[in-house]
């Protein structure tokens, strides 16, 4: 029987939550751990809170009350997989570098401490990060760039539309924006109910215009999308920082790395 690749989650929000219903869901994978920082559902196991059956171990436990080190040392992962904060990294990246254990990064934003930190983790680590790690959103990412290439002068405009306590823009928006080389004053917000998360690229040609559009459903989009990465970096043994670009291109045959 093939061995299954052992996960531990730092962050149990709402998306926290929907990435370990998908995580209990997938017979490659096993839910070991989740760690977070407050007292809320210490020690229980979050098939029980999800109410799934599952014989994945799944137990949560607080920063309050376990070390991290002791937690990754009973309990070792292949990854972890990070869906709390940004300063999240300090709680678990030098250890899960000094045991070579996988990050996959699933943090919208990063300050330039916090991003020359995951960079210095790189260097003797693999790491992955993505603001919005959907393989849709991605894969639009992907395809925007290259229409870019191919028309320069087609006049761009990102709209990203989010729920309605969303303060902050967008970072898979500023992504874009950046991807694309244009101004961040091309990005349109929208804050409405409980809008998942919705990106619309539009390229604005002479005569017609073209629309890009990915719109997440469900916060699960983003659990599939984890374990995606996992599944595509599981051998691999190079430390590094990767994309999504790192992963999708092996996809697309006769393509190169995009060059702005």
């Amino acid at each position: 029987m093939k061995q299954k690749i052992k996960i531990g989650l730092i962050g149990f929000g709402k998306t926290g939550r929907a990435v370990a219903n998908v995580i209990l869901q997938n017979e490659e994978f096993t839910l070991e751990w989740v760690f977070k920082q407050n007292l809320e559902f210490e020690n229980r196991n979050v098939p029980d809170i999800l109410g799934m059956s599952s014989g994945d171990p799944g137990k949560i436990y607080s920063k309050t009350t376990t070390d991290i080190n002791d937690l990754l040392d009973r309990q070792p992962v292949d990854f972890i997989i990070d869906f709390s904060s940004g300063k999240g990294i300090y709680t678990y990246g030098k250890e899960a570098t000094e045991r070579k254990i996988k990050i996959i990064s699933a943090i919208s934003h990063y300050s330039e401490k916090e991003m020359k930190y995951l960079t210095e983790l790189s260097r003797t680590n693999v790491v992955f990060w993505s603001p919005n790690i959907t393989i849709g959103v991605n894969y639009l990412l992907f395809a925007s760039r290259y229409l870019k290439k191919i028309a320069p002068y087609v006049d761009i405009e990102i709209i990203e539309e989010h729920f309605r306590d969303k303060k902050e823009i967008s970072g898979t928006a500023v992504k874009l924006a950046d991807a694309l080389d244009v101004s961040k004053e091309r990005i349109n917000s929208i804050r409405a109910g409980g809008i998942v998360g919705k990106h619309q690229i539009v390229f604005g040609f002479p005569y017609q215009t073209v629309r890009l559009i990915h719109e997440c459903i469900s916060r699960e989009a983003f659990g599939s999308g984890a374990l995606f990465v996992a599944k595509n970096l599981v051998s691999q043994n190079e430390a590094g920082l990767y994309n999504f670009e790192n992963i999708l291109l092996p996809y697309f045959p006769g393509l190169t790395a995009f060059q702005p």
